[in-house]
């Protein structure tokens, strides 16, 4: 029995020696990563994260191979924010100081990675598909379409790469992607939530669903339709719509809105001409352009404000308004009260999270988030 348990050992740690090996190889701890972050959280982290290293070698290597270990969606997963209080308890630490420091130094990090998530959860749930690079066996989700001005996955790449130093094969690229997401939305002034965690990392992506993401030009009731596929109701739908108070859009995505191609007399002639200075009628020349003109970097509702005043910059974002109703009234009830947009915004975002992979997905905890392991 001790010569099997003694083999059982050896075996455990030459696993997770190979694992150390893949750790280093995909360069996920730098000396740059490591010298930014090392005042804000890195010390106190590796301190208390070698404290509960004590013990045995063999339950280290068991540990670190059943982390990494696939598995499959079965559907009783259940998401709780204290997920990792006990194997991780400062990730929110690092995942904040981290995106603090990236959106100090550039602002647009915030929008693009918010926008990062919407896209990821919309393609077979919040399983940071999205973030999966193109290989023989497989297309990446980036090259869809919908996806080619995505931007952010250095961040998220950054972010991850820190929690491998302090929490190793631990915190799930899913899971950074969703705390990032929300963080970005504090950071430009938007309320903050309690996130759900515990999701894990599919294994494939899938290109052709994320070329049908709702794109620029959908009517509200096929919008509707995409959002309820996804366990997400109107009310939800107008709230989720309210990140376009911030970040920009390219020319190709409202071009038809502003020349009347898309059918759309719903618009600001004033609105219009401002937008057309910018972004001529034909080819694929243009610039982009803000959401939201007026406080383009302020997560607030003025996004249901320029709704009202025929001013949306997507056909996509009109179509939440002008058709009268409750629909109208809910685009009304945002204009006039921040913190009731901020309240739902939140709990949608949280119901959006919990949009799990189908069943029988493969996933895992990657330890690289752009490939599987």
């Amino acid at each position: 029995m001790l010569q099997s348990t003694h083999h059982c050992n050896l075996l455990a740690i030459r696993q997770a020696k190979h694992l150390a090996s893949r750790i280093t190889a995909v360069g996920i701890v730098s000396s740059h990563i490591t010298r930014v972050y090392s005042d804000q959280v890195i010390g106190a982290l590796a301190s208390q994260a070698m404290a509960s290293s004590k013990g045995s070698w063999a339950a280290l290597a068991l540990l670190l191979f059943v982390a990494v270990a696939s598995t499959a969606v079965n559907g009783d997963h259940k998401l709780s924010a204290s997920y990792y209080d006990k194997t991780c308890p400062n990730m929110e630490r690092v995942v904040r100081a981290v995106m603090a420091y990236k959106v100090a130094g550039e602002p647009a990090v915030a929008p693009a990675v918010l926008r990062l998530f919407f896209h990821d959860c919309f393609v077979n749930g919040c399983d940071a598909s999205v973030l999966l690079d193109s290989t023989h066996f497989s297309e990446s989700e980036k090259d869809a379409l919908p996806n080619e001005s995505l931007r952010g996955f250095e961040v998220i790449d950054e972010i991850k790469s820190v929690l491998e130093h302090v929490c190793p094969a631990t915190i799930s690229c899913a899971d950074v992607l969703a705390l990032a997401s929300r963080d970005a939305v504090a950071m430009l002034g938007g309320p903050a939530w309690s996130m759900p965690l515990g999701r894990m990392d599919s294994r494939t992506a899938d290109r052709e669903a994320a070329e049908n993401l709702p794109s620029p030009h959908e009517n509200y009731t096929s919008l509707v339709s995409m959002f309820t596929e996804r366990g997400l109701d109107a009310r939800d739908m107008t709230a989720l719509s309210g990140a376009h108070t911030v970040g920009m859009a390219n020319c190709g995505n409202y071009r038809d809105r502003i020349y009347d191609t898309d059918g759309d007399a719903n618009i600001d002639p004033s609105f219009a001409e401002t937008r057309r200075q910018t972004c001529p009628a034909g080819g694929n020349e243009g610039g982009m352009a803000p959401f939201d003109e007026q406080t383009p970097m302020t997560f607030d509702n003025a996004y249901y404000k320029d709704l009202i005043a025929r001013r949306g910059l997507l056909s996509s974002d009109q179509a939440l308004y002008g058709s009268g109703g409750e629909q109208d009234n809910l685009v009304e009830m945002y204009s006039r009260d921040g913190k009731r947009f901020a309240k739902d915004f939140a709990k949608a975002m949280v119901k959006m999270g919990n949009i799990h992979p189908s069943k029988g997905t493969t996933v895992e905890v990657r330890l690289n988030c752009k490939m599987v392991n």
